[in-house]
């Protein structure tokens, strides 16, 4: 029987540090199997995560703080840090290395932002509403 629709969520703070991402990611891992979210989704939000994760860890200031939200047919994440300097999408050469992460994460989610103050970036996945 499906659990019913209520609005979880967990936070976590860390310090500015690249091995958090895959602490980040395995925390977050583990609370989308608790909340039986379908592997495929569970899969986006985990990249999401660990793209957003890494970004606040390489450009931000300050601790890196995750907040992911299950409300109703929504699942949200959100990563802060103390940059006030807003995340920018932009266009990698076919050469780089990096900065496709910030594209990852708005191919892969409903929507994606940055508050207003600029040290939060956010994106949400719609989550399935019914059962095969």
């Amino acid at each position: 029987m499906p659990r019913p629709l209520a609005s979880r969520s967990f936070e976590v703070a860390v310090a500015p540090d690249r091995v958090r991402v895959a602490q980040m990611r395995r925390i977050t891992v583990a609370v989308m199997r608790l909340w039986d979210v379908p592997a495929p989704l569970s899969e986006d939000v985990q990249l999401a995560v660990s793209e957003l994760v890494a970004n606040a860890v390489e450009h931000g200031h300050g601790s890196v703080g995750l907040r992911v939200r299950h409300a109703g047919s929504e699942l949200s994440v959100e990563v802060t840090d103390e940059n006030p300097a807003p995340a920018r999408l932009r266009t990698a050469e076919e050469d780089d290395v990096c900065g496709r992460g910030l594209f990852l994460v708005a191919v892969l989610s409903s929507r994606w932002g940055v508050s207003d103050d600029g040290m939060t970036t956010w994106c949400t996945f719609n989550l399935p509403t019914g059962r095969p």
